[in-house]
């Protein structure tokens, strides 16, 4: 197995796409640790789901946007633990944006507020998680750290507010992930994933095949295997680099 005896730690584990590189990850032998605090009721279900498979996950409570809750979430594991090997940043706050099907409750927000969020989560909740990890991945001798940013923040743009929005917060992602990648290397990689629509498929079901050469939208497990490449090691000589999931919708 591919993983076998890394810790993994997943933001963002309750849906979608955190919630399928736990799974990958567990399958292929990392002890996963598993934090969201937005589904947190979802977590419990997937530490029984993982166990059906003999492999150990645990969730650690935290908001990953604090820089004190952060360092608690690193203390108590590592005390646990002794390392930490893989750190995935997949908590966004997407739902602010409004880019999510199930997305309610967004009148109750200004635009300003939507934006400020979205940024809070996605942006600053992966600086502060990479400038937490980092020094002990360092201290360590190895890591790997991967961000998730968006297919089209990177290249095409989007239209439409609720868009440009989550574009503007996954392109901060993106950039702020490579400057990181030269900062940390040697020791700990860090790279990014930009999916396409995730599960569209259910909204727009004629429009695959238009969509993506492959004929299909992108689903969290296209993505979770990406995420397993990235950390495994055959992809040790990879870092600063983005990787699109998209099945050919967006070419560059």
């Amino acid at each position: 197995m591919r993983l076998q005896g890394k810790v993994a730690c997943i933001t963002g584990a309750g849906q979608d796409i955190g919630r399928a590189i736990a799974v990958q990850f567990a399958q292929e032998g990392a002890i996963v640790l598993l934090n969201d605090i937005w589904h947190s009721d979802t977590l419990s279900h997937l530490v029984a789901e993982i166990g059906i498979f003999a492999q150990q996950a645990s969730i650690i409570d935290g908001d990953v946007t604090s820089e004190t809750e952060v360092k608690r979430m690193l203390e108590s594991s590592l005390q646990i633990y002794q390392h930490i090997d893989i750190w995935v940043n997949a908590a966004t706050g997407a739902q602010f944006a409004g880019v999510e099907p199930e997305a309610s409750g967004l009148h109750a927000y200004t635009e300003e507020e939507r934006f400020r969020r979205l940024l809070h989560i996605d942006v600053k909740g992966t600086f502060v998680c990479c400038r937490a990890i980092a020094p002990i991945m360092q201290a360590q001798g190895s890591g790997c750290i991967i961000n998730m940013s968006w297919d089209a923040a990177l290249i095409e743009g989007a239209t439409g507010m609720d868009y440009c929005i989550f574009a503007a917060a996954k392109g901060a992602v993106h950039s702020l992930s490579m400057s990181l990648a030269r900062e940390y290397a040697p020791t700990v990689r860090v790279n990014v994933i930009a999916p396409g629509s995730i599960n569209a498929s259910s909204l727009y079901p004629h429009m695959a095949e238009q969509k993506s050469p492959l004929g299909r939208f992108c689903t969290p497990d296209d993505v979770a295997q990406t995420a397993l490449y990235l950390a495994s090691p055959q992809s040790s000589y990879i870092t600063g680099q983005t990787v699109v999931v998209n099945g050919g919708s967006i070419m560059f």
